[in-house]
């Protein structure tokens, strides 16, 4: 991650155990998805044909683009706030960004009921523009272009065309911009959707602030998710783990995690909730789950020292997108 490519191809066999155990996985998901095209939700999930909106939702799209958060994240910091230190991220936290918004995307079509009908959400006759769900899909669909866009130098430069490449450099000032609002747009959002399920939402998890709190801990998670990405391709590919720039990537997540608690916390002092987190109940116990998952990273990394230490900086990743997860999973 020091340099914007590698100098020499990482190379190694294709056909390994972790790719072979993949493509089981793949197999199965193509069967799954064979009979639930064909014979409908019903046949795959424990529901009725009637009620197509299910709780993995909750984790395809509402977690699955969170964790994709990392692209949008790290520009923000790099191009908006100008610490040019983590530009080095931006190249893989871009891939894995636009890696996780297709699938989040996509996997939409796999929970509509009616999938044949997805074109609806963009036609005028059809689309709810009043709708929160709509300024989801057009944003996330939105978004998928613009990481396609923000990609395009490296294809450039990777094609020898480096004319093309200085003129869409002229221009990609337009592309992050648009790239940092989308998701911010979307993943407030998100948020936005549970508020207006009203009481429907168990009182520690409804708030009017659930867009701020959906978007903070997002960012937290799409950093958490570089340092993830950073630290298992080390790993994988036998190149060396660059904990200085992924500590402090991270060290913005804690400051990001301090804030999100204090306002988690402070709202539910606020609404009188705060005693609902000490009944015996499951949303009590996920609630306690989730905070301290959130607080791990602030004492794994509490000191100048544990920060520099890869396996500190691994669990307190896990941590923060972890408890990111809980959280999601929980207030759907």
């Amino acid at each position: 991650m020091s340099a914007h490519a590698p100098a020499a191809p990482v190379g190694g066999k294709l056909v390994t155990p972790v790719t072979l155990s993949l493509l089981v996985m793949v197999v199965a998901m193509a069967a799954v998805l064979g009979v639930r095209f064909v014979y409908g939700l019903g046949a795959t999930t424990n529901m009725n044909q009637g009620y197509p909106w299910g709780l993995w939702i909750a984790w395809d799209v509402v977690t699955g683009s969170a964790l994709a958060g990392g692209g949008f994240a790290t520009a923000l910091l790099v191009y908006i706030l100008n610490r040019g230190e983590y530009h080095p991220l931006i190249r893989p936290a871009l891939v894995a960004a636009l890696l996780g918004y297709i699938q989040a995307g996509f996997s939409v079509m796999f929970d509509l009921g009616r999938w044949w009908n997805f074109w609806h959400i963009f036609w005028p006759g059809y689309a709810q523009v009043n709708s929160v769900l709509f300024e989801v899909a057009v944003c996330i669909s939105a978004y998928i272009l613009i990481i396609m866009l923000e990609l395009m130098p490296v294809v450039l430069e990777k094609l020898g065309w480096e004319n093309a490449r200085k003129k869409v450099n002229r221009l990609l000032f337009i592309f992050v911009a648009i790239g940092v609002l989308l998701p911010m747009m979307h993943q407030s959002s998100l948020g936005t959707l549970l508020v207006v399920f009203g009481p429907q939402v168990h009182p520690l998890y409804q708030s009017n602030l659930l867009p701020i709190l959906f978007l903070s801990s997002t960012i937290g998670m799409g950093y958490a998710a570089v340092t993830i990405e950073g630290a298992i391709s080390s790993v994988g590919l036998n190149r060396p783990f660059e904990k200085e720039i992924l500590a402090k990537l991270l060290q913005v997540g804690r400051v990001l995690m301090v804030l999100y608690l204090v306002v988690r916390f402070g709202d539910l002092i606020w609404r009188g909730a705060l005693g609902r987190a000490f009944e015996l109940s499951l949303p009590a116990l996920m609630f306690w789950i989730e905070n301290f998952l959130f607080a791990a990273p602030l004492w794994l990394l509490a000191t100048k020292e544990h920060r520099m230490q890869a396996r500190r900086i691994f669990l307190g990743a896990m941590a923060m997108a972890l408890g990111g997860i809980v959280y999601r999973l929980s207030a759907f």
